[in-house]
């Protein structure tokens, strides 16, 4: 698999930085999943299986389109039952954002969301 990056960074000839996607992507996820009401993300079947062998993918459910100077995500989500989606999504949408752009200097075009699903068990 071809690995995109961006350049974000060029400054007095000392060098350049370079962000692969994947990174955008785990920082996106690491963001959602820390918003109350988020249960979880849902990644492909791929990431799935690759989880079942023990490795933990953390940029499960998120794809990530990157410009020149700018970057689009898409993330599914399960959320908690009884959590107010439209709270939980605008949420995901401002916390993912402020990481985003904070850790990598990128502006956020846009976050769409997709609920997935809803977790109905109960945490102990």
């Amino acid at each position: 698999m071809d690995r995109q990056t961006v350049k974000i960074h060029e400054k007095d000839k000392v060098g350049e930085v370079h962000i692969a996607d994947e990174v955008i992507a785990i920082i996106a996820g690491l963001a959602a999943t820390e918003v109350e009401g988020v249960a979880g993300m849902v990644g492909n079947f791929t990431g799935d299986l690759v989880e079942m062998l023990g490795k933990k993918n953390l940029a499960k459910g998120v794809l990530v389109d990157v410009g020149e100077k700018d970057v689009s995500l898409e993330l599914s989500l399960i959320v908690d039952f009884g959590s107010s989606i439209p709270e939980v999504t605008n949420d995901v949408q401002e916390k993912v954002k402020n990481a985003v752009e904070t850790m990598t200097g990128l502006e956020v075009d846009e976050i769409n969301i997709r609920v997935a699903g809803v977790n109905v068990e109960k945490s102990k």
